[in-house]
């Protein structure tokens, strides 16, 4: 095993994922990941022009036949195609789901039968570890993942991730290439100390479980309300929900603050009206029971 420590989880994504793909290649992930979604060009300026190909699936997860039907459209030594190159999954997803251990190691076998490494995007990996109640090898090396992105920045730390190789042989020269990308600290010790503390006495998973019994409180007030609805299970620390658009400008006019979501992950079926909005809470390590309480109280009073 080898780690490096950088800044961000952009970087971390990005660099992690060049690693392990070949340049001008194809990178695979969920059609609503961070890395195809959120990551303003970074991943394909490390990978030198790689091109990233998003898969579908339900609820953020990946849908293992999706991808098996998308990887026949890469045949190999056709010139007009690019090959694939690696894989790249997010736990817990953008949707706040988890993937189970079974459910990895279905869609990385897939991965390496075609020649590929595959990465995990762990911004909120230790959310996905607490709803699990797993050891985190169970969802990592143990099921297929060779590199690690490894968030602390969403979970309490100060800017500081780690990139977490299990096959050293991927890491050969990554030393050179997080020095390439500006990622190499004078202070580095910085980032290593804040890690230590985070992991020591499993301090990471208590921050990660407050989070995530917030986001489970918030998700059953919710569902009591007759005009919100909720489009899957809360699993982590992200709870979705669709609300009126009335009701999310009574919220946000009230100082309510939260993220409007862009319906492409629901099926056509769940997708907001066309006075309906679809909406992002996230709960943190911070969350407090009264501040669920104000919102679904503001909720509530709308509602009626």
């Amino acid at each position: 095993m080898a780690v490096f420590f950088v800044t961000t989880g952009t970087v971390s994504n990005a660099l992690a994922v060049s690693a392990i793909s070949p340049p001008s290649r194809a990178v695979f992930c969920h059609d609503n990941a961070h890395l195809i979604d959120s990551e303003c060009g970074a991943p394909e300026f490390f990978t030198n022009g790689g091109k990233l190909v998003g898969i579908a699936g339900p609820a953020g997860k990946m849908d293992p036949q999706a991808l098996a039907s998308r990887l026949q459209q890469f045949p190999p030594d056709v010139a007009r195609q690019v090959q694939p190159g690696a894989l790249s999954i997010s736990q817990a997803t953008e949707s706040g789901t988890v993937y189970r251990p079974s459910e990895i190691r279905s869609i990385a076998d897939l991965a390496h039968g075609a020649g590929m490494s595959v990465h995990m995007d762990g911004a909120r990996f230790a959310n996905a570890v607490a709803a699990l109640d797993t050891a985190p090898a169970e969802i990592t090396w143990k099921a297929g993942i060779d590199v690690l992105s490894l968030g602390a920045t969403k979970n309490g730390a100060l800017a500081c991730e780690a990139i977490v190789f299990f096959d050293m042989s991927k890491a050969a020269d990554f030393a050179f290439r997080r020095k390439k990308g500006g990622q190499t600290l004078s202070k580095g010790r910085f980032l290593g100390a804040q890690m230590t503390a985070y992991l020591a006495d499993d301090h990471w998973l208590d921050l990660a479980r407050h989070a995530n019994r917030a986001a489970e409180r918030l998700a059953a007030r919710l569902a009591e309300m007759p005009t919100v609805r909720l489009p899957w299970a809360t699993e982590a620390n992200v709870v979705f929900a669709t609300l009126p658009r009335g009701m999310d400008a009574a919220l946000r006019a009230a100082g309510a603050r939260y993220h409007l979501w862009d319906a492409k992950c629901l099926l056509p079926a769940d997708r907001p009206a066309d006075d309906e909005v679809l909406v992002r809470f996230i709960c943190s390590f911070g969350t407090a029971d009264a501040d669920i309480d104000t919102l679904t109280d503001l909720i509530r009073q709308y509602s009626a």
